[in-house]
């Protein structure tokens, strides 16, 4: 059956004709050149690489960036119906679409020089090159200050040393954003693929986000041009603004899983039928599926007095934190009822809902936990910090 998104508070009649025809363009992408071979690319872990140039094509890698770098130039509305819509799909094409938007372009267009800004956002964009975001180590995750990875100044050139992981297309990406720290001080630098010492294997053999390249990031002695440097950004700033722009999107495309498992649910429930009738005519599935639709209006009035927010520019990063714990939770826990709905058939590839469900354990983890986002979100009302 067609896709059907829910839309009960009719949030439909707030969006603008562009917005509307960016949200319809990519559900149709979607449907069209993603929903075909998703099993196939979650079953073999195979990151379909192929769809990179339509999207690319359709204007959605680097969004929300001016045209002169050869962007769309969309509101935050409308990123953020893109990223909703490719979730829909899977949580990898989303991945894959918010790294290179919002922890690559990002730091690019906003901390780098210009002509850092001319060579790689046209690229990028077009996807003519791919890159990955290097913040995340294997001892220091949510604690990202104690970050390991050096930069020493050797007057011509930085050398870089370390690791990352967890980087989603380190190794199918041209350039890594990675941060270090140099003389004590976390800076942004530009490592392009191919450097001597620079290595990125994927890793393997995972339950989650298969359909999505996940590599470490090896740094052995790479010698990295002075050219290469963010200059205009030091410390803990730079990585985590990145990051709360990646959330963004985060929180907007957990939207999509969700309204994929509850357009899915509700039609196998009036079709499924058990003692002479649909089980959608039993008292405990309703109860079921009226939460699923409740949590998800929820979910979308917030992102979009988010995107209100973030265009006004008045977003902070606890908005964003908010909005990520709570619409990947809950998208999670949607996931996790749509499966007891499917009963045994749940955890058949013939039903997307399981697939969502383990990527949601992905992104419920990533770009700060559930229990990180509390604790900002908790600091921000009490002005008193509980990280330690």
């Amino acid at each position: 059956m067609a896709y059907k998104a829910l839309d009960y508070y009719l949030i439909e009649d707030l969006l603008t004709e562009e917005e509307r025809m960016v949200r319809d363009t990519v559900r149709e992408f979607v449907t069209d050149n993603l929903m075909p071979i998703i099993e196939e690319c979650n079953r073999t872990a195979r990151f379909p690489m192929e769809l990179i140039p339509k999207a690319a094509g359709l204007g959605l890698l680097g969004a929300p960036y001016p045209e002169e770098y050869g962007c769309a130039n969309l509101n935050a509305i409308a990123y953020g119906l893109i990223n909703q819509e490719l979730e829909r799909g899977d949580s990898g094409l989303r991945s894959f679409v918010s790294v290179q938007t919002g922890l690559v372009m990002y730091p690019i267009f906003s901390y780098g020089t210009e002509e850092q800004k001319k060579y790689w956002l046209p690229k990028l964009a077009s996807g003519e090159k791919i890159g990955c975001y290097g913040l995340t180590e294997p001892d220091f995750g949510s604690n990202p200050g104690g970050m390991l990875t050096r930069a020493e100044d050797k007057g011509d050139h930085y050398l870089l040393n370390g690791s990352k992981a967890w980087i989603t297309n380190g190794t199918i990406a041209d350039v890594a954003v990675v941060w270090a720290k140099l003389d004590g001080e976390v800076r942004g630098f530009l490592v392009e693929k191919g450097r001597e010492g620079f290595e990125a294997p994927e890793i393997k053999n995972k339950f989650s986000l298969r359909a999505s390249v996940t590599s470490d990031l090896i740094f052995q002695d790479v010698r990295i041009p002075k050219e290469n440097i963010l200059p205009g950004v030091k410390g803990l700033k730079g990585p985590l603004s990145c990051l709360t722009q990646a959330r963004y999107g985060i929180a907007w495309g957990a939207m999509g899983a969700a309204m994929a498992v509850y357009d899915e649910v509700l039609s196998y429930g009036k079709s499924r039928i058990q003692f002479d009738r649909p089980i959608a005519g039993f008292q405990l599935v309703q109860n079921k599926l009226v939460w699923m639709a409740t949590e998800i209006t929820k979910g979308q009035l917030l992102v979009y007095r988010l995107a209100q927010l973030k265009d006004a520019k008045r977003m902070r990063p606890q908005h964003v934190s908010l909005a990520k714990r709570n619409n990947v939770g809950a998208a999670l826990e949607i996931a996790r009822v749509g499966r007891d709905i499917l009963g045994a058939n749940g955890i058949s590839n013939e039903y997307q809902t399981f697939r969502h469900m383990n990527n949601l354990e992905s992104v419920n983890t990533y770009e700060g936990t559930f229990d990180i986002h509390t604790l900002i979100i908790g600091e921000d009302l009490t002005g008193i910090a509980a990280y330690t």
